[in-house]
């Protein structure tokens, strides 16, 4: 209870990254989690040699598909949020956007509001620009999951993971999510290195939370965000 409580502490500090920030793209942005309480969870993951692929995932739910994550933004998944009559999606985008504009006639659906990026820090006023360059992104890839264990979870499980708001889904823009796709962290890391350190800590917590071992590759990476980290924070 002690490592899950630690988690989601970071989850909470991590989400207060999310502030447009104009200094050194060195220097992480304010709010960022400290190194404290980002550390520990770097040190309690566990480690694999490499990430070895597992035959089977299947993301689409269409025709004879394994949608072995389930129905995409399911609000029946028993995850966090879930049951309150919204899609995952719209829980993601009312709670990320700030002034979120919800429709009279539909209050699930959410149609503007603005968003700060949390990889780039870019300000995006989505009334103006649509709901639709805005994705929801699974920190922790789906893939990557599958192949590192999630194989091995009952079809409840992963769902309940691919629908998890308080971990492992933030709102992003479009395009940054599409250069993310499914990377892991020794492939890909948020392009303003001042991000590293909250993107690390929200990795991890998903890691931790759910059992899941980083690679060794994946887990150099994270160690040189958590470095970015600031002390005492």
């Amino acid at each position: 209870m002690a490592r899950r409580a630690s988690a989601l502490a970071v989850l909470t500090l991590a989400a207060a990254c999310a502030v447009v920030w104009s200094g050194d793209r060195h220097t992480p942005v304010p709010g960022s989690p400290g190194r404290e309480s980002v550390a520990p969870l770097l040190a309690h993951v566990e480690v694999v040699g490499e990430r070895v692929p597992v035959p089977g995932y299947q993301r689409d739910c269409s025709g004879e598909s394994a949608c072995v994550f389930g129905p995409a933004w399911s609000d029946a998944t028993g995850a966090p949020g879930s049951g309150n009559g919204c899609s995952t999606r719209q829980d993601v985008l009312s709670r990320d956007l700030r002034g979120a504009v919800t429709d009279p006639d539909s209050p699930c659906t959410v149609s503007g509001g603005i968003l700060v990026d949390p990889y780039t820090g870019r300000v995006v006023d989505v009334e103006r620009t649509g709901v639709g360059g805005i994705h929801v992104d699974h920190v922790f890839p789906l893939s990557a999951a599958w192949d590192l264990g999630a194989w091995r979870w009952s079809a409840r499980r992963r769902a309940a993971f691919a629908n998890d708001v308080d971990r492992n889904l933030i709102a992003v823009t479009g395009s940054v999510n599409t250069r993310k796709s499914d990377s892991t962290p020794a492939d890909w890391l948020p392009p303003d290195p001042g991000r590293h350190c909250f993107y690390a800590a929200r990795y991890l917590s998903v890691a931790v939370a759910y059992g899941l071992p980083v690679t060794a590759a994946d887990h150099e990476a994270l160690g040189e965000a958590v470095r970015r980290c600031p002390r005492g924070g």
